[in-house]
């Protein structure tokens, strides 16, 4: 099959999707994609941009059996502009976030057009597919309050209608195999997550202090991507913890953001927010223990331990308690057994998210769409 699939925002996950799946698809892409900038802009002029570039195309020859796109495209804007031929084909929208369960600071900042917009996509799309359950079914929970806001006519079933579409559709993973530099030094404490407050930093760097006054011995990387705007508290860390810092800041290439991986022993998070959480699963293929809290998403991607008794992902939520973790884990880490037994542990969970695995069965639920 031929899939025309359509990226308002060609970056981050959005082009690590696309770029993971398509590369080890049976099906033929073409793949069209705007520029990673200036996102609302995106959402407004998507549909009429994507439908004039698709309509010279189709003059040129241009065929295509499926179309595939993005929460950032309104999907009912697209097929009312795109040609004939091609609003008639069956529409998969991959929903990596949404805007209405996506965290602002005051609730007033939220743009409703925007929600209504990732609406209309829904009922447009005849699949949707969720990064997490917990993606889905947040956004699925909050729909009928936001709805409930709307003065009259808000009696068109829209919560059963998108459900019955919807389905969970993890991200993959493209990593190498390889597994993380051991030492026999310091246990190495990894933060890969963007630097803001629904990450929750405050948490992470009140853990670290914690940990120093109970006289643990830690080295840090401090990794992700910044905005113009960025928590106080990463100054002041940086001051604070300048003793123990290995990596400070963005890392501007895939081989040094891997490279960051490789030289951890564990991974944290202290995230309010989350869909997914792509930095831990792909941390954990190279073996790096995850530490995260039991909310979010992370408890349905990451299953409770089993197979290996002693090693346990999870804590409270509290930075006092993860400091109690890390400090268990800091003495742990240097016995070779358990490094071992853990990584290999935590490698064997994500194992599931890899494109080698995810991209033929996503494959066949293209094939399954009827026209």
């Amino acid at each position: 099959m031929h899939i025309l699939a359509l990226e308002p925002y060609w970056g981050g996950s959005h082009q690590a999707f696309l770029e993971g799946w398509s590369s080890r698809s049976s099906h033929t892409w073409d793949i069209l994609t705007l520029p990673p900038y200036k996102w609302k802009w995106r959402m407004r002029h998507a549909a009429i941009t994507f439908a004039g570039m698709i309509q010279d195309r189709q003059e040129n020859g241009g065929s295509w059996d499926r179309v595939f796109c993005s929460d950032m495209l309104n999907a009912a804007e697209f097929k009312g502009l795109a040609p004939l031929s091609v609003q008639n084909l069956p529409l998969v929208c991959y929903f990596h976030e949404n805007q209405l369960t996506y965290p602002v600071r005051h609730e007033d900042e939220r743009d409703y057009h925007f929600v209504m917009s990732n609406i209309v996509s829904c009922r447009a799309a005849d699949r949707i597919w969720f990064n997490s359950r917990f993606h889905m079914e947040s956004f699925l929970d909050a729909m009928p309050i936001f709805l409930g806001r709307m003065p009259d006519y808000t009696d068109f079933n829209t919560e059963e209608n998108i459900r019955s579409k919807s389905q969970i559709c993890y991200p993959g993973i493209d990593m190498p195999d390889a597994a993380i530099n051991g030492t026999k030094g310091p246990i190495r404490i990894l933060w890969a997550a963007r630097w803001e407050h629904d990450k929750n930093p405050d948490d992470f760097f009140k853990a670290l202090s914690l940990l120093r006054e109970q006289g643990v011995a830690f080295r840090l990387n401090v990794i992700g991507e910044q905005f113009k705007e960025i928590p106080a508290v990463f100054e002041k860390a940086q001051r604070e913890f300048s003793s123990c810092i290995d990596r400070w800041g963005f890392q501007k290439t895939r081989k040094e953001y891997t490279q960051a991986l490789l030289d951890s022993d564990v991974i944290v998070s202290t995230a309010y927010h989350e869909f997914f959480g792509i930095s831990i699963i792909e941390a954990a293929s190279v073996g790096v223990l995850p530490l995260i809290p039991e909310r979010l998403s992370y408890p349905e991607i990451f299953s409770a331990p089993s197979a290996a008794e002693d090693v346990n992902f999870f804590y409270d939520g509290t930075p006092e308690h993860l400091a109690s973790r890390l400090q268990e884990l800091a003495e742990k880490i240097g016995d070779t057994l358990f490094s071992r037994r853990a990584r290999e542990y935590t490698q064997e969970c994500v194992r599931k998210y890899r494109w080698d695995t995810l991209a033929p069965e996503y494959d066949r639920l293209l094939d399954s769409l009827i026209m």
